[in-house]
């Protein structure tokens, strides 16, 4: 048995609104043996308790953006969040040498994106997880940012190889939905049976290549001097997530009515699109360029 994974943290309520982890993990603390494998150990952690309890994104800061291996050792940095990441990291961590092998995060959004797969890692073990999930899922998308592991400041990055968001939608903060439940559920489902399969036999065969979609840049809403948001996402681009948006073609509608226009040169695709998340920081949608992923042939032993 090659054993390379032996414990895998299932995490949900990370933003403790996106109810769907936080019920999944309920679920699977009460059903324990569907989550079981026989060759690594789950563990399931609630990851923001505080924000949870009060079902709203954060208390003081976003949790999912506290993981940055300087962020950690910084003892300034003292709000809710900054000191559930710490503790997080004494849980799982430390983030230099973790105790945890692999982290699948459960995430929700209110934009029209469908079962996005979301990883930052070139290490087989995580682009063939997504593969694999894929393969299952068709339907699918794979959202592929390639971070540094040490420098990620997601939760998702505490594991020794990475780990793996599932971020589903469309689905409203503080709400649960059936079909968004199970079909988190259905793709966590197959994650670990990945990893059970690679301990016990070996990776399953997945494609050489798949096509993903790469972050580019978040565009921000139009503001006024003020700071406050002026425009709107027009309504030809509202739900259009993973859709192509030309050169030329309308991002935002003002107050008064102006069309803003997609003024770069090359095609892209939108994705988290009218987030009700990201209003906090006037964000109104992400551009990303549609890639071929490639399958790395490197070992699977191997966490750099």
């Amino acid at each position: 048995m090659n054993k390379t994974i032996n414990t895998v943290a299932i995490t949900g309520g990370t933003h403790g609104n996106e109810l769907t982890g936080v019920y999944l993990i309920k679920h699977w603390q009460s059903q324990p043996q569907e989550v079981a494998r026989s060759s690594f150990t789950p563990e399931l952690h609630i990851a923001n308790p505080a924000a949870t309890q009060e079902v709203r994104r954060y208390v003081d800061q976003d949790l999912n953006r506290q993981f940055n291996i300087a962020d950690l050792a910084d003892p300034q940095l003292a709000g809710c969040e900054q000191q559930r990441a710490k503790a997080l990291n004494t849980l799982l961590g430390p983030k230099e040498g973790p105790r945890v092998d692999f982290v699948i995060d459960m995430h929700t959004t209110t934009a029209n994106m469908g079962m996005s797969l979301v990883f930052n890692s070139n290490h087989p073990l995580v682009i063939g997880m997504a593969f694999y999930i894929k393969q299952k899922m068709p339907n699918a998308n794979l959202f592929y940012s390639p971070t540094d592991r040490l420098e990620d400041n997601f939760l998702r990055s505490m594991g020794r190889f990475g780990g793996l968001v599932i971020e589903v939608g469309p689905i409203s903060q503080g709400l649960l939905n059936y079909q968004v439940y199970a079909d988190t559920r259905t793709a966590v489902m197959h994650a670990l049976d990945y990893l059970e399969l690679y301990n016990v036999e070996a990776p399953p065969e997945v494609p050489k290549a798949m096509t993903g979609y790469r972050f580019i840049e978040k565009i921000p809403f139009p503001t006024n001097d003020q700071g406050e948001i002026t425009g709107m996402i027009h309504p030809v681009l509202q739900g259009q997530d993973y859709q192509p948006i030309d050169p030329g073609d309308p991002l935002f509608i003002t107050l008064t009515g102006e069309t803003i226009v997609y003024q770069g040169v090359d095609t892209v695709y939108g994705a988290f699109i009218n987030e009700a998340a990201y209003y906090d920081r006037n964000i109104g949608l992400s551009l990303m360029e549609k890639v071929d992923i490639s399958y790395p042939t490197d070992s699977l032993d191997s966490t750099s």
